[in-house]
């Protein structure tokens, strides 16, 4: 199988923008603040917008399952408070559920967090435990700066983190270490916030011990890793100043970095520098890079043909990459797999 682990709906009816737009606006009103019932999406509109989009790629790029999860740039944990954020994300994530109900062999959900700016991150597990309970979710995706750019949170490693990492570790989810929109117009948002956010957060586990105190604990670092394949030697040898154990001992048993790299130098060197059984297969398709690379002729998102066309992958590292990874990194999913026989 070709395994997506990192896909969002980008493309859901305008109807949710609409209504985030009025809880937005009722956060300094609250009479204009809407009601959940007041939206409404049919699975018809559902249908339209994957079959016409995701489905419509995935089927054109050859890849089967995508884990998929609300819009990152949508989740803005920045915006109003946490009772804002919960309804949220209660909202987003039941539309991908949904999504998963209406296609359960091409799609299968991961949570957004009802994250919110100096709120206990305890407050999360209710929603957590509902979409892995409830809706089979197989993963949660994990803001390390929901305020935004301004980076308030303490960091990852800090016990502040430890009642979710607890949950994941009991249900056997890992977490996508994803930030949400820059409020801050100095960094672009996808192209500055994002790969900037991955960094720091590979930067924040080498500082700590986490793994010693969750020794199960699995963190997807998406986009490439950001920085960190780049400049592993600089992350090796700071590593070695703070007196912590090689990162192949310190991190690379509890960290996975996706594919979402446009262009063949870069999976190339990810390749290279990165051990294979630490790499997942990844497009985030439909996202930040949306168009077609003139030199290539195909879109820069297409990253499956950067991994067929590689020459430091072997047929069974290319299995890895593709399913075996995901399988022992998402447990719930492998479940779910193998309960439909896959």
């Amino acid at each position: 199988m070709i395994i997506d682990i990192h896909g969002h709906y980008t493309t859901a009816p305008k109807a949710l923008e609409e209504w985030r737009n009025r809880q937005i606006a009722g956060i300094k009103d609250p009479t204009l603040m809407p009601k959940v019932s007041e939206l409404k999406i049919s699975d018809d509109e559902l249908r339209e917008t994957i079959v016409t989009n995701q489905l419509k790629k995935m089927q054109e790029r050859g890849s089967d399952l995508t884990i998929f999860s609300p819009r990152a740039s949508f989740m803005a944990h920045h915006i109003g408070d946490f009772n804002v954020s919960s309804t949220w994300a209660a909202i987003c994530n039941e539309l991908c559920h949904r999504v998963a109900q209406l296609f359960p062999d091409n799609f299968i959900g991961a949570a957004m967090l009802p994250q919110s700016p100096g709120v206990d991150p305890r407050t999360c597990i209710p929603e957590l435990e509902k979409c892995v309970k409830e809706y089979g979710f197989v993963g949660i995706n994990l803001n390390p700066d929901p305020s935004g750019g301004h980076w308030t949170s303490p960091p990852l490693y800090d016990r502040h983190w430890y009642p979710v990492y607890e949950k994941m570790v009991e249900y056997g989810i890992p977490a996508m270490i994803h930030v949400s929109t820059s409020c801050n117009a100095c960094f672009h948002t996808t192209g500055a916030h994002y790969i900037n956010a991955d960094t720091t957060a590979v930067m924040q586990l080498i500082q700590g011990d986490l793994f010693k105190d969750f020794p199960e604990l699995k963190f997807v670092i998406p986009h490439g890793g950001g920085a960190a394949p780049y400049h592993w030697g600089r992350y090796r040898g700071l590593a070695q100043e703070l007196k912590k154990p090689l990162l192949k001992d310190h991190l690379l048993n509890n960290i996975y970095f996706d594919t979402c790299v446009y262009h063949q130098p870069g999976i190339d060197l990810m390749t290279r520098v990165i051990p294979v059984k630490n790499i997942l297969f990844a497009s985030e398709m439909i996202g930040a890079v949306k168009g077609i690379d003139p030199e290539t002729g195909f879109n820069f998102d297409d990253t499956k043909r950067y991994i067929e066309a590689t020459l430091n992958l072997s047929a069974d590292d290319r299995y890895k990459v593709y399913e075996g990874n995901a399988r022992r990194v998402y447990p719930r999913l492998d479940a779910a797999l193998k309960a439909k026989g896959k």
